[in-house]
């Protein structure tokens, strides 16, 4: 791959930020919603019996909203994010605001990976949590994501 190459598609990058910028925050939301959503759906299904008709229905629903809706949406993020970066010059700049968004967005995808660790457990009816305890992880995701908001907009750093 010549060094010409990657600066055409750094320009290509540069002339479609706009859009690049657009899906990287439609992707977030479709993932934030599932981190949002998911430990939710714990709370519920942590109240019910094995392999109960609504513990199986829930395990559709986990199943679903998970690889359906939180990993193309988590992939696309980073996708688009990356992609972001080579537009740009943060990194150069010492906006260190962005490491810190970096290592946020890190943290979300660490939330998504034990996430679809407690999914697996529920559906093999191996769950030992109580509902109290994805009560608190229901919130996580959200205090993180509020961080990443206030970072975007003031870039405080």
């Amino acid at each position: 791959m010549s060094f010409s190459f990657l600066i055409d598609i750094q320009i290509f990058l540069i002339e479609h930020r706009d859009w690049l910028r657009a899906f990287h925050i439609i992707s977030f939301i479709a993932w934030m919603a599932g981190l949002l959503y998911l430990p939710r759906l714990f709370v519920y299904h942590a109240q019910t019996q094995p392999r109960s008709e609504a513990s199986e229905t829930f395990k559709i629903m986990e199943r679903r909203l998970y690889r359906g809706i939180m990993i193309p949406g988590m992939v696309l993020t980073f996708l688009f994010g990356v992609s972001l970066l080579f537009t740009s010059q943060y990194f150069a700049k010492g906006d260190y605001w962005m490491y810190l968004k970096i290592f946020l967005v890190l943290s979300l995808a660490s939330a998504h990976g034990h996430m679809g660790k407690w999914r697996r457990r529920f559906e093999l009816d191996q769950n030992t949590r109580g509902p109290g305890f994805y009560r608190v992880i229901n919130e996580v995701p959200t205090v993180i994501m509020i961080c990443i908001v206030f970072l975007v907009i003031f870039k405080p750093l």
